[in-house]
């Protein structure tokens, strides 16, 4: 983990300026049992499939990743130089626990898996994000997801 004391005065400063966005209404709403929500992943890890366009720095737009994805099909473009890919490299599931979410719809402890998930640049103003994640929550809708695993990394 990369901590404050460890990056250069300029580069601690400006961490330390960005601000934290408040919420003024509360998302959280009532509604049917795990074992009937459809759950859809979000992740922030920067992933793409390997025939996408990678990350950019401060990029805003996410990438779309099927639910029959393969994880050898993953590729991280997180542009963070502090970030360790080390687990992500043994087990794509810590970033991104689509066959864990699968499972658990085998099991019946979640009624189904999405058919499709989204991978955010995590190193990216989240207010540059909001357009877009209005965006991807509308697409959501329509395809009947009631129920997000955020997976911030």
């Amino acid at each position: 983990m990369a901590r404050l004391e460890k990056y250069s005065e300029e580069e601690r400063n400006h961490l330390l300026s960005l601000s934290c966005q408040g919420f003024t209404t509360a998302p959280f709403v009532s509604g049917p049992p795990l074992s009937q929500r459809k759950v859809a992943l979000i992740s922030t890890a920067g992933l793409h499939l390997r025939n996408d366009r990678p990350f950019g720095l401060g990029a805003a737009d996410y990438r779309l990743i099927p639910k029959g994805a393969a994880s050898a099909d993953l590729v991280m473009s997180h542009i963070s130089t502090n970030f360790d890919r080390t687990g992500f490299q043994m087990d794509h599931n810590l970033v991104f626990p689509l066959e864990r979410l699968c499972e658990l719809e085998e099991q019946g402890f979640i009624g189904s898996v999405a058919d499709y998930h989204y991978s955010f640049m995590g190193a990216t103003d989240p207010e540059q994000m909001q357009d877009t994640a209005k965006n991807v929550a509308e697409i959501m809708k329509k395809e009947g997801v009631n129920a997000v695993l955020l997976v911030p990394v």
